[in-house]
């Protein structure tokens, strides 16, 4: 949720919670504006994923299948990483540990809400 809110209302440029300092230089201010519009729709959906998740701490029964589907989206979406090709960024301390939430501990959430007795 904290993910979706920085780049949903933040767009490229973010809200800086999650870095100091300018990263971005626009060259094209109307394909940045339409790129940026994109990116905030993803953090939307980014955010709606993780409220999902916590509403799914309250109503886990209701939500088991949701949960699952998201747990094996977000490890697919883990392996998409793996298209920057550039292993100095995806095996740094600031990629690394996500990358290994999302292959290993997503699927091991699907696994065991699918193994998980219904209450």
């Amino acid at each position: 949720m904290f993910l979706g809110l920085n780049i949903g209302l933040g767009g490229i440029k973010t809200l800086g919670w999650q870095t100091a300092g300018d990263f971005v230089a626009i060259s094209d201010i109307q394909i940045f504006n339409v790129q940026d519009n994109h990116i905030r729709f993803v953090g939307g959906v980014w955010f709606g994923v993780g409220a999902t998740f916590l509403l799914g701490a309250f109503a886990i029964n209701k939500l088991r299948p949701t949960l699952i589907a998201l747990s094996l989206i977000i490890a697919i979406a883990g392996l998409f990483r793996l298209s920057a090709a550039n292993m100095d960024v995806i095996l740094s301390p600031n990629i690394l540990p996500s990358l290994a939430l999302e292959l290993v501990a997503f699927p091991l959430l699907a696994w065991w809400l699918a193994k998980s007795p219904a209450q």
